[in-house]
């Protein structure tokens, strides 16, 4: 299962640690990832995805899932959310 949140695309980081003696050694920094339910109120069901925790709080913060799709980038988000993001969009013209 890759590390990257279907939302906002946001990945892996790298980085050194640093000891004491000032020795640095690579690591890598990994997304804080969650697997969550959000619930659509245009499909009126809920979509199982792995999030990060920055992206739950911005889609909360925008007001639900359909508004923060409605505004999210096409590049940043992966392909199942994106078929999400165009049924949302079908059933909203349609409505």
């Amino acid at each position: 299962m890759s590390r990257v949140c279907e939302l906002t695309g946001k990945g892996p980081m790298v980085g050194n640690n640093v000891s004491h003696a000032n020795n640095k050694t690579k690591r890598r920094f990994l997304p804080n990832l969650n697997d969550v339910t959000l619930q659509s109120e245009t499909l009126g069901r809920g979509i199982k995805m792995r999030i990060s925790a920055y992206a739950l709080r911005s889609v909360d913060h925008r007001g639900g899932l359909d508004k923060f799709l409605a505004k999210a980038k096409d590049e940043d988000l992966s392909p199942r959310v994106l078929k999400v993001k165009k049924e949302i969009a079908k059933a909203a013209a349609a409505a």
